[in-house]
């Protein structure tokens, strides 16, 4: 866990939790590990979850203590992407929830299974995934739906005062679903390829959220919503700086309670 980010984002931290930080952790004799709910979208950056953010969401929570639980949706892909050419493989088809079972090591749940009670914070990492299997924002964009039990775990989250942490392009699923919610997904302008999904930024505002730069090594914490957003792979850099990003979401998840 990551926690020499200055005193800016550990206020941040303090106001998001439920409760106040304070409600995050406890005595050594109280204390239980936080049970974080991680939603995966396939397995695979075209068609899937990104793998390399999905990892670091694991080892992060992982060395903060966290109690994990892996869901996905048990619905078909929108499309296969044959990752070694970069274009649909057309005569396959595959499931979402056994496709993640890769990332998961086979210990997955239906996402209809998630409840809100079990869990003390969910975190959806990015990948294309997120917007063709958890959404239909590849294809539709601010006019995109949400699949039914994505947007009944947000909602049931958001109502339950408990931390939603969304990395890379999932920010969009919030700023579908949660009414002036606060997400970053980078920077606003593509700056030469560096940020080549920068336009993004642009249906998050249609959406009716607010956009927030921020560095690819930084986290934007909206108090007011509960929801912790870092760019990942919307920005093309070094694998470091994506796992540190994501390092920067995680003193509000990792805390005991």
């Amino acid at each position: 866990m990551l926690t020499s980010r200055g005193p800016a984002l550990c206020t941040a931290l303090r106001r998001a939790a439920p409760g106040g930080l304070a409600s995050l952790h406890c005595s050594a004799r109280r204390c239980r590990a936080a049970r974080v709910a991680v939603v995966l979208s396939g397995c695979g950056v075209y068609d899937g979850t990104e793998i390399h953010e999905a990892s670091a969401v694991l080892v992060h929570l992982s060395r903060g203590g966290a109690e994990v639980h892996m869901y996905a949706p048990d619905v078909p892909q929108m499309h296969v992407i044959d990752h070694s050419k970069g274009q649909p493989a057309e005569a396959e088809s595959r499931n979402v929830l056994v496709e993640s079972a890769r990332i998961a090591r086979g210990k997955i749940t239906s996402l209809a299974k998630l409840s809100t009670a079990d869990h003390d914070a969910v975190i959806f990492p990015g990948g294309f995934g997120a917007a063709k299997n958890l959404s239909t924002f590849a294809v539709d964009g601010k006019d995109c739906k949400v699949n039914r039990e994505v947007e009944r775990v947000l909602k049931d989250f958001h109502k339950a005062g408990k931390p939603i942490g969304l990395c890379c392009i999932s920010p969009v699923l919030a700023a579908k679903v949660l009414s002036g919610a606060e997400v970053t997904v980078g920077h606003e302008e593509e700056e030469g390829g560096k940020w080549p999904y920068a336009g993004t930024a642009g249906a998050i505002k249609e959406l009716g959220a607010k956009h927030c730069v921020k560095e690819v090594t930084e986290a934007h914490v909206d108090t007011k919503n509960k929801v912790v957003t870092t760019p990942a792979f919307m920005c093309e850099t070094a694998l470091h700086h994506i796992f540190d990003g994501i390092g920067a979401m995680y003193p509000v998840f990792t805390k005991s309670v």
